[in-house]
């Protein structure tokens, strides 16, 4: 949506100003009310989450799901998120209906995951809805993985360094309200 209203705002500038080409009155009029727009509409910054390497290389971090705190890997050879049994079960997932029918090659061999759409992700202030994932049968895995079904919802991510970091993409708010929504 904030994409969409940027191209817009863009196209409806451009176009303002291929119409009053050649006459100046007209180019300062267009300027004007293209300048007044952006002022009515700012991007707040984008949300940025950094995580430092752990001792055995891997990118570790608490995430909520459906509002509940839970331990991640960040894995981005992994298609998708993927949770284990016992958190899912934890956070109170519909695991009685799922069917393991999804053949997942995990880095302790081959197994079954069940298809199911998270409704919350947060990774800070970093928060994504209706985001895909994938639950393993009971013991099957030890660690909940935070996958390309997440990751790829974000403006940018890259490690530099010993830091991961994630960056989300800016709001655009109105300059009239400037009231921000707290995120757990």
């Amino acid at each position: 949506m904030i994409r969409f209203l940027l191209v817009l705002i863009t196209l409806a500038g451009t176009a303002g100003a291929v119409v009053a080409y050649g006459d100046p009155d007209q180019i300062a009029r267009a300027s004007h009310k293209v300048s007044h727009i952006f002022r009515a509409q700012t991007a707040t910054p984008a949300p940025a989450v950094q995580i430092q390497r752990g001792q055995g290389g891997e990118f570790a971090l608490r995430a909520k799901i459906n509002g509940v705190a839970t331990p991640m890997v960040i894995d981005t050879g992994a298609t998708s998120v993927v949770l284990t049994w016992e958190t899912a079960k934890a956070i109170g997932l519909p695991l009685e209906m799922l069917e393991y029918d999804v053949d997942l090659e995990t880095a302790g061999g081959h197994t079954k995951a069940a298809r199911l759409t998270i409704d919350r992700l947060a990774v800070g202030h970093l928060v994504e809805k209706s985001v895909p994932a994938l639950v393993v049968q009971r013991g099957q895995m030890k660690t909940n993985l935070l996958g390309m079904s997440f990751l790829d919802r974000l403006e940018s991510w890259g490690v530099r360094s010993d830091t991961l970091m994630l960056t989300g993409y800016p709001e655009l708010q109105s300059s009239h309200r400037r009231s921000r929504t707290a995120v757990d």
